[in-house]
């Protein structure tokens, strides 16, 4: 009889843990559909809604070659893009402890802003649910244990407003148009391969060193300083490869990301985009 009673109790226990799983599925995408509707009710209307080649003039030649390696003439300005990922992510500081990702994102790039939405797997059937944000101006990080239990939570101070608006500047590999002078980038050479960027907006500059390839596509970036947290600032990476041409513009389609340490880059970033759709000006 209680063989029968643990059998009970242990499908009751099952069936609860489902409906608390599907309860915090569902209400993190709701935090996701919210999300997006700001930034979507946030955007700003685009000028010049093409790509003309004369904006490059003057500009010094890695950035001239960069613009005519990756756009075509009157390539349309991106305004928004929706993408899907998959990789591997390390949430270990000390060691290299990689699990498997999946995330959604989107971007729009007047007013500069994005949300990625992650599913981290921390073991089987676990997933931490993570969304990385820049909004209207400000950063944030929320990190949830199946969407329910929260485990970090930042948002808008001034090292989230920095760190997250860098982020979606080395990411404009994918929609290059958004580094384009006309939408509000400065450019200074530094070599024959290399050259910084800024950006600014609202309270916020960040700068990007990038270094081309001798194809003229972007090979890395790097930040000479970026927060991990509200104290430390440290060297920030990215590589990016696999280059393919999506509705006129060659992308990267896998990069890697870490910290730059005195001993060598600690990656904490590895993923691949699946999938990727384009919104534009025109």
């Amino acid at each position: 009889m209680w063989i029968k009673r643990i059998e009970i109790v242990s499908v009751l226990i099952m069936v609860c843990l489902g409906i608390a799983v599907m309860y915090g599925s569902y209400r993190w995408q709701s935090d996701t559909d919210r999300l997006r509707a700001k930034l979507t009710d946030g955007q700003r209307t685009i000028k010049p809604q093409f790509y003309d080649p004369k904006e490059i003039e003057g500009l010094p030649a890695p950035i001239q070659r960069f613009f005519k390696t990756v756009l075509k003439d009157g390539q349309a300005i991106v305004t928004a893009v929706k993408l899907s990922q998959q990789g591997h992510f390390n949430m270990n500081e000390n060691k290299a402890k990689w699990s498997p990702f999946t995330a959604t994102q989107l971007v729009v790039t007047q007013r500069p802003g994005f949300d990625w939405d992650a599913r981290i797997q921390m073991a089987p059937g676990v997933n931490a649910f993570v969304h990385d944000t820049y909004l209207l101006g400000e950063g944030s990080l929320h990190a949830s244990l199946l969407g329910l239990f929260t485990v970090a939570k930042m948002h808008g101070a001034p090292e989230n407003n920095q760190g997250e608006l860098l982020r979606f500047f080395a990411e404009a590999t994918w929609y290059p148009t958004a580094l384009l002078p006309s939408q509000g980038v400065r450019w200074e050479a530094i070599h024959d391969t290399s050259a910084r960027a800024t950006l600014t907006d609202g309270a916020t500059t960040v700068s990007l060193v990038f270094q081309f390839n001798a194809e003229g596509t972007i090979a890395t970036c790097r930040a000479e300083a970026r927060y991990r947290d509200k104290l430390t600032a440290m060297p920030w990476v990215g590589r990016f490869w696999e280059y393919s041409v999506r509705k006129g513009m060659l992308i990267p389609l896998e990069g890697e990301v870490g910290w730059e340490y005195p001993e060598g880059t600690r990656l904490y970033f590895k993923g691949r985009t699946t999938d990727i759709h384009y919104e534009f000006a025109s």
